[in-house]
């Protein structure tokens, strides 16, 4: 989540609340970088106040989804939003308001049933085939148009599930943010300084996020330009890949003097993270895969999967297959809340994007 610029009645400081920095990672990236994941993120902390010994500003944020009209935005979204409302109100939530930012032009079918606000996409060919630049400037222009009654943001995706009530967890003038072990800014430094110049200090002010801002207002159009520069450079475009627009994000945080409180136990990733605990989203992004003996097959379709890629055109049936025994409690989680909000949402299997 993110704080604003002042707004109405808003606070000349509105802090980042949490950046949940949730994208469109490549499906086989996790595969290569999968035995790096116990990095040192506690040094990346330890440059920042201890969050236990600050006061919460117990203000409330918006929960701000971007997606698009697809079938496979749909079904996703929907399920996201069940989820929302089941949490919002329960002890230890800090959740207000919340809006689905529709970045295809053009109102949708599910318009009554999910707050939404329409933006349009990038022009015509300017994306160049990567849809997650769309998200900046999505950003960009609910911010200018919309009135927020919250002081603080989340930044959210479609295949997110709230698994725990999520309290805002901005401490004074730090965002917190997921700590993505897949970026790393200093192992690319000849390239992050094409974007972060050396007079800025050094690298490891890039905080491994996703996307986080202490003041969305003003960093939003950097992001946005920093993502185009980087797809526009071809170097750039081929080290980053489809995580190319969370380097933005960090990059474009780090020249407005962001830095964030780092928190594992903001989002698990199934099937590597394996009990939910007190985390409180669940990230479905990775396919899980498994024989029927409850082991792993990644990279291999297994006897049992639940992979999102599979219902590209239309949502998955309701009463999906449990996972076999053995299978890590994320797993079985996640199936069982996609059950639950396929079988309490309304006209689930008719929805067709339009």
């Amino acid at each position: 989540m993110i704080g604003r610029k002042n707004s109405g009645n808003a606070s000349p400081l509105l802090l980042v609340l949490l950046v949940l920095g949730f994208f469109f990672a490549t499906y086989n990236l996790l595969t290569m970088l999968i035995h790096n994941k116990s990095s040192s993120l506690e040094n990346w902390a330890s440059e920042i106040s201890d969050p236990n010994t600050v006061e919460n500003s117990n203000f409330r944020y918006h929960v701000a989804l971007t997606a698009t009209d697809t079938p496979y935005s749909q079904w996703q979204s929907r399920i996201m939003y069940y989820w929302y409302k089941k949490v919002k109100d329960m002890p230890g939530s800090d959740m207000g308001k919340f809006t689905r930012v529709l970045h295809s032009g053009k109102p949708d079918n599910l318009m009554e049933e999910i707050p939404t606000f329409v933006v349009d996409p990038l022009p015509e060919g300017l994306d160049r085939g990567y849809i997650v630049l769309n998200r900046p400037w999505a950003f960009v222009q609910w911010l200018e148009k919309a009135t927020i009654e919250e002081e603080y943001i989340l930044m959210a995706e479609p295949d997110h599930i709230f698994v725990n009530p999520l309290p805002n967890l901005a401490r004074r003038s730090h965002p917190a943010g997921f700590p993505f072990f897949y970026i790393k800014p200093a192992e690319h430094e000849k390239i992050i300084r094409k974007f972060y110049p050396e007079e800025k200090g050094p690298v490891n002010k890039i905080d491994p996020i996703g996307n986080s801002p202490s003041l969305l207002e003003d960093i939003s159009p950097t992001w946005l330009n920093i993502s185009l520069r980087m797809k526009d450079d071809p170097q750039t475009d081929k080290a980053f890949g489809w995580v190319l627009e969370m380097y933005a994000y960090a990059v474009a945080s780090a020249l407005h003097g962001v830095r964030h409180i780092l928190r594992k136990d903001f989002m698990l990733q199934p099937p590597w993270d394996l009990e939910v605990g007190k985390s409180f989203i669940i990230h479905y992004t990775y396919g899980c895969d498994y024989n029927l003996k409850g082991e792993l097959t990644y990279g291999k379709i297994g006897e049992w999967r639940f992979d999102k890629r599979s219902y590209l055109s239309g949502p998955p049936p309701r009463n999906l297959t449990l996972p076999p025994p053995g299978v890590p409690e994320t797993v079985v989680r996640l199936v069982k809340m996609v059950n639950e909000a396929t079988a309490n949402i309304p006209g689930w299997d008719a929805l067709t994007s339009g």
